[in-house]
């Protein structure tokens, strides 16, 4: 009786390039023996050299195939009807998925089997091969994309006087031990599928949009980018305190750069969403997909209690210097307010953790607030330019002081535009 195909099964009339094809299969589905010099009908066709045959196979395996599939293949000569043919057994693979070194782990090069026929692995396949080969673990999955360059975060770390040579990003946690990049390798590469997204609104709310800029390559080069962008949207407004200058930003420098390094250190990077940041004219929003790790409130975390969802990239950062040390980021950001009459504040949702960073408000020279007391009994509504003429003050201190009126409840708003006035509340 002959021998048939089967999904565990498989015959080749003669050694070719299909033979990969058709191991990889095995070790990507649930194994399967593979004979070489029989028909498709089951036919034997038998060899005069079987030993010659081994070793090609054992080398097609070797240079062709990666990760190292020949751990999970044992290959042997048989007699089949007194004629000799190649048997090669495949289990099922550890490292899956397993591909054409030549096309990568890609659908190209990545083949699955379907009953006794064998076809290209799609890329859903191919990321769930991986979350079952390599867990569930964000920073230490090899990447789907393969093919990465650095040339941004290179330079980078040059510029900062930090190693980044292939033993280096293997030590980091940027390249496996048998040579594939990780989904952290991915973040620092150029071709970084993650971004950071700024919308400016002329008002406290979304419905007078402004401009938006959207920040990509290299984890680094966004959040350097971004950065760039908050401090070109960071008012500074100046008073003088006798004969010194004073100047004031609209928003704490620290606390921008922290907030925006937290958002992009400990977001989930399992999501596709970008981190958002929006722009307002009396706050900045900058919103991390991903909410807080399991286990911890915001109690914990605002006590100083550090539990990073992405550990490794945490690490990088730190050798960077773009972390200073672990678990006093909100802390810090709330001291850099410490001269403001209001403090940034958190809001935690299922799946993101928001960091409001509200406009600086700061206190009104104690010799100006019984003369202002004075004034805003006499003009119970005004604009904006009264109060400059009489405090001769600068547009950007009256707006300072404008807000902060209007934050205690001294005042109300009234109007829009250039017809803003301003009425005082009794």
């Amino acid at each position: 009786m002959k021998m048939k195909e089967s999904p565990t099964q498989e015959f080749k009339r003669e050694l070719t390039d299909a033979v990969k094809r058709e191991i990889i299969a095995f070790a990507n589905t649930q194994g399967g023996d593979l004979y070489i010099e029989v028909e498709d009908d089951g036919t034997i066709v038998g060899l005069e050299n079987a030993e010659k045959v081994l070793e090609s196979v054992s080398s097609m395996l070797h240079d062709g195939i990666q990760p190292d599939i020949l751990v999970h293949t044992f290959l042997e000569g048989a007699e089949m009807e007194g004629k000799d043919v190649v048997k090669v057994s495949v289990s099922r693979g550890t490292r899956r998925p397993y591909h054409l070194k030549s096309k990568g782990m890609k659908s190209s090069g990545v083949f699955i089997r379907y009953g006794t026929s064998v076809t290209n692995a799609s890329e859903e396949n191919i990321r769930q091969m991986i979350i079952e080969s390599d867990g569930t673990d964000f920073e230490t999955m090899r990447s789907l994309k393969q093919d990465l360059t650095f040339t941004e975060a290179a330079a980078l770390f040059k510029q900062l006087n930090v190693p980044f040579a292939p033993e280096q990003q293997r030590t980091l946690g940027l390249i496996t031990e048998d040579g594939y990049y990780t989904n952290l390798g991915r973040l620092f590469s150029d071709q970084c599928e993650h971004t950071i997204k700024c919308a400016r609104y002329s008002g406290t709310d979304k419905l007078d949009f402004q401009d938006r800029k959207e920040f990509s390559g290299s984890i680094l080069t966004q959040v350097e980018a971004a950065y760039e962008y908050l401090t070109l949207n960071n008012a500074k407004t100046a008073r003088f305190e006798g004969l010194t200058r004073v100047e004031t930003e609209s928003y704490p420098s620290y606390a921008l750069r922290e907030a925006l390094v937290n958002a992009a250190t400990h977001r989930d990077y399992s999501f596709s969403s970008s981190i958002l940041i929006h722009l307002f004219q009396d706050r900045i929003e900058i919103v991390s997909v991903g909410g807080l790790v399991r286990g911890l409130t915001l109690e914990d975390i605002e006590l100083g209690i550090s539990q990073s969802r992405n550990p490794k990239l945490a690490n990088v950062l730190y050798r960077l210097k773009w972390i200073e040390s672990y678990g006093t980021g909100l802390h810090r950001i709330k001291e850099s307010y410490k001269q403001s009459h209001n403090n940034p504040f958190w809001t935690v949702g299922p799946n993101a953790f928001v960091a409001t960073l509200p406009k600086q408000m700061l206190p009104i020279p104690t010799e100006e607030n019984e003369a202002l007391a004075n004034w805003l009994q006499q003009n119970k509504e005004f604009a904006s330019k009264d109060l400059e003429r009489y405090l001769n003050k600068s547009k950007g201190t009256v707006r300072i002081i404008i807000e902060e009126l209007l934050q205690n409840g001294q005042i109300i708003r009234v109007g829009r535009g250039p017809a803003t006035r301003y009425r005082v509340y009794d």
